[in-house]
């Protein structure tokens, strides 16, 4: 197959075009994502980082040294792709889709909604991520949330799991949730029902995730 020959040539130490790496990517994510939806794992992607950009610090220091940024890739038509090839077999996992660039959530938001299959919240808009994940990143991921998608099925805030200093970080996205709830009380967006808004503040919190992560 072609996979095969790609992955030859490469063992035999021979350099890789372009198209061959993208080929060989491609054809390991896919199946990946059909062992994720035979076993009913969820998948997550992160898109929109470009790594390493200063080459002087990176020969000084090495990689994951604080030279990464935001990318400004076009990303929609290349998943959709994946996504659609994924859908003729029905084989579309659970899904969260994360991006290091605001721009992408609605174009994300609405490409996901192509591939709920009927499981609302099956196909997720990861929350604000790396750069993003301070107040205004986190409103604004939620609020493209609330309008293109279901908000009360999010699965909330993640944890870098390299740095345990970072477990605060999920009572400062729960407070920014709430103001964001509270907001919309106060002008009358949604109603002002205690026990409604608790039980989507909990699920957000930690019971859609449970949920979701749990099958």
């Amino acid at each position: 197959s072609e996979v095969d020959t790609i992955l030859a040539k490469r063992m035999e130490g021979k350099s890789l075009t372009a198209e061959e790496i993208e080929a060989y990517k491609t054809f390991v994510l896919t199946a990946l994502a059909r062992a994720y939806a035979k076993h009913d794992i969820a998948m997550q992607l992160h898109f929109a980082a470009i790594r390493d950009n200063n080459a002087k610090m990176f020969a000084k220091l090495g990689p994951d040294t604080g030279y990464d940024a935001s990318h400004d890739t076009n990303l929609a038509e290349k998943l959709s792709a994946f996504l659609n090839n994924l859908s003729v077999t029905g084989e579309v996992p659970k899904t969260i889709l994360y991006t290091l660039n605001p721009k992408d959530y609605y174009s994300l938001a609405t490409l996901m909604g192509c591939y709920q299959d009927g499981r609302p919240g099956k196909m997720q808009l990861g929350s604000a991520w790396w750069f993003a994940d301070h107040k205004d990143g986190m409103e604004e991921q939620m609020k493209a949330l609330g309008n293109i998608g279901l908000l009360s099925r999010f699965v909330g805030m993640l944890t870098d799991s390299r740095s345990f200093l970072s477990y605060p970080r999920h009572e400062y996205f729960r407070r920014i949730l709430c103001n964001i709830w509270g907001t919309w009380v106060e002008e009358g967006e949604v109603p002002a029902d205690m026990q409604l808004l608790g039980r989507f503040v909990s699920d957000i919190s930690f019971g859609n995730a449970k949920a979701y992560f749990e099958g």
